[in-house]
């Protein structure tokens, strides 16, 4: 008859527990993001009438806290004008389109 031998007990968990965060900390990183979202949004709108226009289906690249934004048909390259004039600071990327989605299903 063959002896079974008990299998050591799996380690589960985060590999890291150290850098979980709290579930505040959480609510307000999600906060500051919708803020942000916002913010892009507010410029994005105000945009869209004029870009819809002459960019139909390209991408913006908007930077709220200057206002400035950069066009360009490809959405990789709207992004590297924005991270070319502003180095450090996030953007937000739009397509220009009715809703404002970049992706496709």
């Amino acid at each position: 008859m063959t002896q079974l031998t008990p299998k050591p007990p799996r380690r589960r968990g985060r590999v890291f527990p150290e850098l979980t965060l709290s579930s505040e900390e959480l609510a307000k990183r999600k906060a500051e993001d919708e803020l942000f979202y916002q913010r892009c949004w507010t410029i994005f709108q105000r945009l869209l009438p004029d870009l819809m226009k002459e960019h139909y289906g390209w991408y913006v690249a908007i930077e709220p806290d200057s206002g400035d934004y950069f066009v360009d048909e490809n959405k990789d390259a709207a992004s590297k004008k924005a991270r070319d004039k502003h180095p450090n600071v996030i953007h937000f990327v739009f397509g220009i389109n009715e809703t404002g989605v970049t992706g496709r299903i």
